[in-house]
């Protein structure tokens, strides 16, 4: 910003420098809730600096260039450091045509102690500047007895009891050697890993996600609570030592950090030696290249003379060592606006809300989008349209929003709220109970889940297209041959030939002899073959292919075992497959969500025209007629005061939903239904929707229980109600295909042994589920057995 220098007042505006500086050190240190971007924190304290420089006379005592940081307020004593924790000197990247001029703080700092060390290309310990929280750990013959924050460099917190609990910090030295008194400083940082864990899991249960790894590390040592430190899992790093008492150190600073790495301090795998101004500008450079790949936050390197007697002779200035300095890397935080708010469909059907934002350099890249997670996250930070906010970008994540700043919001904002549909292929955007994610309802028709779609249909367990991979479902669908599944039975050799030509012109990798005029067709005949053989299949292969959310092949097995044809699948409400085993309310809200989606019956209606033959359909199961009662439906429809009892209890006096609602509540509170449940009942049947739902299962039950054979009517399966368990390689036939047939016999595979385990089929190279069917005297097959079994079931 120019300043006339007829109303710039070099004073005042330190002063208002000075408090805009400790404004935002009491947000990011002491409250953990930081207003401004690094980079902006960053320009007014260069600006400072460079102020106080021109005036000298402007400098004070407290300011922000003469202290490391806030001192932190909270119910921790105060620790007063032996020797200060000073901070370093910052170096930053400017314009220039060579590294000279970009890192020319870089080369100012290695050329000052060339001329006062009189030493050509000193030696320098260097290593990433980790982005945590700065502590010293006191050790007394051996022992951890103190820890404490840098605070303001003279003073920190005692946090040793938080610092226990940091799995990375020895609690008793190792080895031999050490002094009697060893002061080890380090920084305390959460993995990347760990913080993307700790968010997920708070986003889950409605709890505030942790800004960055930064705020996680130093929020979590600041807990008062030591027991809510441990469950938040920090990491440590030690780079230099402060108080020796009672022993010595080695003479250069990188084996003084060997010596701790043999004493049982982490320090980091990065952390290595340079040699003058071009090794130091190396160094920087390899690790920027790997800044998105490492495993922790960083936002610099550090650069230290490595001898300890060159280190003494260069000395201090106010603040700071003149023989290290940090090379900062530019902020991967920066503030922007939000522009609009949009939904991206991904290749599962997941609504992400992206914001599109004014674009905004992060870490040396622009960035125009940024990922807001999912709609609890929209919330819980309250992005709307017009907000300024700070976007963070780090790993290898798409950036994200992390916080508006508020005061800057404009006037006649509006909160944001999910569509209602999807804006890729209108199908109705739905979020199931207790799921963070909304997804597209058009799993079989939406375009941006297309290619993922296909992939799975085609895929071994499910349709079992040979040959039909990736690459050539992404050309079949780049090219608009294939809209869904049920197109690909319309493909024929001349479809794939051209496909296949229109890929290579677009790759330019046209083969030499197709340029010839020999074009190989060998491999389309096998798709189409391959495509062909795949129209005869079972009900659970094709329920699997379809790709319902939360559908695989165990819950597509059940329920082709209990409903026996696609149409019972197709029509059944959510209440009804509930009652399946093993299927809760949000797989069966899933299924039948699929199937009520318009597009998707087309497709699958599409698939069957197309000859698609499902060869195991059978009659739904005579197990039906135990699981299924108007009792179950009233029980699990969740009706205040109506449990097991009490729905056993109606149903005898009331057989159907008819007969209970012609009752009224006199006649159920005289049948012996207690009131308060009586009042819950009325109130549900009052419900148009939630009577409906009810009506609506009790048909599909009536239907299917007159479709169901009774027990005993039909040949019970030979395995039915026993658990087997396959272990070792099978010579004669595969793993998965002993499964399904041992499934097709009645067994239940699982796949590890218990006491509930009926027999276990040992193969060659059978391991431990062998000796631990061994152990609880489980039945032990050998392959001859099984095949026996198989033969003369004619499976």
């Amino acid at each position: 910003m120019s300043k006339s220098s007829a109303t710039f007042q070099p004073a005042q505006h330190a002063d208002d420098l000075r408090k805009r500086i400790e404004h935002a050190n009491y947000r990011y240190h002491v409250l953990d809730d930081p207003e401004i971007p690094d980079a902006e924190y960053d320009a007014l304290m260069r600006e400072l600096e460079a102020l106080e420089t021109q005036h000298p006379q402007l400098a004070t005592p407290d300011s922000p260039t003469r202290r490391v940081g806030a001192r932190a307020m909270g119910g921790f004593a105060e620790v007063r450091h032996a020797l200060p924790m000073l901070s370093l000197s910052n170096a930053f990247e400017q314009e220039g045509n060579d590294d000279r001029e970009r890192y020319r703080e870089v080369a100012e700092f290695e050329r000052r102690i060339e001329q006062t060390l009189g030493r050509s290309q000193p030696e320098f310990s260097v290593e990433p500047k980790l982005d945590g929280l700065a502590i010293s750990l006191r050790y007394e013959n051996g022992l951890f007895v103190q820890g404490a924050t840098r605070g303001d460099g003279e003073t920190g917190e005692d946090v040793t009891a938080n610092l226990r609990t940091v799995r990375a910090i020895p609690l008793r030295l190792r080895g031999e050697g050490w002094p009697r008194v060893l002061e080890v400083r380090g920084e305390v940082i959460m993995l990347r890993k760990d913080f993307e864990a700790f968010n997920a899991y708070a986003r889950e249960h409605g709890e505030k996600p942790l800004a960055n790894p930064r705020n996680g590390a130093a929020g979590s040592l600041r807990q008062l609570d030591p027991a809510i430190t441990a469950k938040r899992k920090l990491s440590f790093y030690a780079y230099a030592v402060g108080v020796v008492e009672g022993g010595e150190l080695p003479d250069t600073h990188s084996k003084t950090l060997q010596k701790l790495r043999d004493w049982g301090f982490p320090v980091s795998p990065e952390a290595g030696s340079a040699k003058g101004f071009e090794g130091l500008i190396a160094y920087y450079k390899r690790i920027g290249a790997k800044r998105d790949s490492l495993p922790y936050d960083i936002d610099g390197v550090v650069y230290k003379l490595d001898d300890y007697a060159g280190q003494r002779e260069m000395g201090f200035v106010s603040r700071a060592p003149r023989w290290a300095i940090a090379h900062k890397f530019p902020a991967q935080e920066q503030s922007t606006t939000v522009d609009a708010i949009e939904i991206q469909i991904g290749r599962t059907g997941a609504a992400t809300p992206v914001a599109r934002l004014t674009p905004v350099q992060v870490a040396g890249v622009t960035v125009t989008n940024a990922t807001l997670h999912n709609a609890d996250q929209v919330a819980r930070l309250d992005v709307r349209v017009g907000d300024t906010v700070i976007v963070r970008r780090a790993g290898d994540v798409i950036p994200e929003v992390v916080r508006v700043i508020l005061e800057h919001r404009p006037a006649k904002t509006h909160p944001w709220t999910m569509p209602s549909h999807c804006p890729v292929c209108g199908s109705a955007l739905v979020r199931e109970e207790g799921e963070a994610a909304w997804r597209c309802s058009g799993g079989l028709i939406c375009a941006a889940q297309r290619k993922e779609a296909l992939i799975h249909f085609a895929s071994r367990r499910a349709m079992d297209i040979e040959g039909l991979g990736e690459r050539f479902v992404e050309a079949l669908v780049d090219f608009g041959y294939v809209h869904t599944p049920a197109d690909l039975y319309a493909l024929t050799l001349e479809h794939f030939l051209e496909m296949k030509r229109r890929a290579d012109e677009r790759d330019g990798t046209v083969p030499e002899t197709v340029k010839a005029g020999k074009i190989a067709t060998k491999w389309a005949d096998n798709l189409v073959e391959a495509i062909e053989a795949s129209k005869k299949t079972t009900l659970p292969r094709f329920l699997y292919a379809l790709g319902i959310v939360h559908i695989g092949e165990s819950t597509a097995k059940t329920l082709a075992g209990w409903l026996g044809r696609l149409s019972w699948v197709r029509s059944v409400p959510a209440p009804i497959l509930r009652e399946l085993p093993d299927i809760g309310g949000e797989v069966a809200g899933s299924i039948a969500a699929f199937f009520r989606q318009e597009g998707n019956r087309a497709v699958v209606d599409a698939l069957l025209a197309a000859g698609i033959v499902l060869g195991d359909e059978s009659d739904p199961s005579p197990r039906l007629h135990q699981k299924l009662s108007f009792a179950t439906l009233l029980e699990d429809a969740g009706i205040n005061g109506i449990g097991r009892r009490n729905a056993e209890l109606l149903a005898t006096h009331f057989s159907t939903l008819g007969k209970l609602r012609a009752g009224g509540s006199a006649h159920w509170i005289t049948a012996g239904l207690p009131q308060n449940a009586a009042a819950s009942l009325d109130e549900f049947l009052a419900d148009d929707g939630k009577r409906a739902s009810l009506e609506e299962a009790e048909a599909a039950m009536l239907s299917l229980l007159a479709a169901a054979p009774r027990e005993g009517s039909g040949e019970a399966l030979p395995l039915a109600g026993q658990t087997a368990v396959l272990t070792g390689t099978l010579s004669n036939l595969g793993r998965d295909e002993a499964k399904e047939k041992l499934e097709a016999l009645g067994a239940k595979v699982a796949g590890s042994v218990s006491k509930k385990t009926s027999f276990v089929v040992a193969g060659e190279a059978a391991g431990s589920k062998l000796d631990k069917a061994q152990e609880l005297g489980v039945e032990v097959w050998d392959e001859a057995r099984l095949l026996a079994l198989f033969k003369q079931h004619g499976t």
